[in-house]
C-alpha cells in the first residue's frame, strides 16, 4: 500500500474492462468521464459472491439516479474477472447475487488500479473497500479506505458529493441546503 498523498492532486488515470448495466463487456475509463464533464465516485471492493459486498453495491446501484443528477458516474472495481462480474449480476439478489445494476463492475485482475489507489492486500491480491470521489478535471478529491468487514454509508458518499460541489467550506455535520461558511 501507497503511504503518499493523493488528496488534492491528480488521480491516478485509469481503463479497465467492465460488464455495463446493458450487461456487455466494455471499457471504462477516468479519462472518458472526464472528457464528459462528469464527477467519478470510484470504489473498491474484495470480491465477488461474498457476504458485505453485495449490500454495498445494490445500495448504490438502487440509488443510483442521484448520482446521475448529480453528473458523476460510478464504477465499482474489484480484482475479479469480468466474467465472474457477470455471473454475479446475472445471480439474483435473493440468492446472494446484485441482479440488475444500473453502473459498471470493472476488473483489475493485474492489480494496476487497485495498487496505484493505495488499497491492494498484495498478499491476498484483493482491495480494501476505498472510496474515492474525483472532480470533472480529474482531481481526487476525497478518498476514504476501510477494513472490508465494515460496509460503506451511500448517504454519507453523496453528503459528501454534494459538499465537494458546493465549492465552498462546508462544517461538520453539513447537510445538502444548508448554507457554507463564510470567509
Amino acid at each position: 500500500m501507497t503511504d503518499k498523498r493523493m488528496v488534492a492532486k491528480q488521480a491516478p488515470r485509469f481503463e479497465m474492462d467492465a460488464v455495463m448495466p446493458n450487461k456487455e463487456f466494455a471499457k471504462v475509463s477516468l479519462e472518458e468521464n472526464m472528457k464528459n464533464d462528469k464527477w467519478t465516485v470510484l470504489y473498491f471492493y474484495p470480491m465477488d459472491f461474498t457476504f458485505v459486498c453485495p449490500t454495498e453495491i445494490t445500495s448504490l446501484s438502487d440509488r443510483y439516479d442521484e448520482f446521475e443528477d448529480l453528473d458523476a458516474e460510478v464504477i465499482g472495481v474489484s480484482t475479479d474477472t469480468v466474467h465472474t462480474h457477470k455471473a454475479w449480476i446475472n445471480t439474483s439478489r435473493d440468492e446472494n447475487g446484485l441482479g440488475e445494476l444500473k453502473y459498471p463492475l470493472a476488473a483489475d485482475t493485474n492489480h494496476v488500479v487497485s495498487r496505484e489507489y493505495g488499497v491492494l492486500i498484495e498478499e491476498e491480491g484483493v482491495a480494501l473497500r476505498g472510496l474515492f470521489i474525483i472532480s470533472p478535471e480529474g482531481e481526487l478529491m476525497y478518498s476514504v479506505v476501510n477494513h472490508n468487514n465494515i460496509g460503506r454509508d451511500v448517504d454519507e458518499t453523496l453528503r459528501v458529493l454534494q459538499a465537494l460541489q458546493t465549492g465552498g467550506l462546508c462544517p461538520a455535520n453539513w447537510k445538502p441546503g444548508q448554507e457554507t461558511l463564510n470567509v
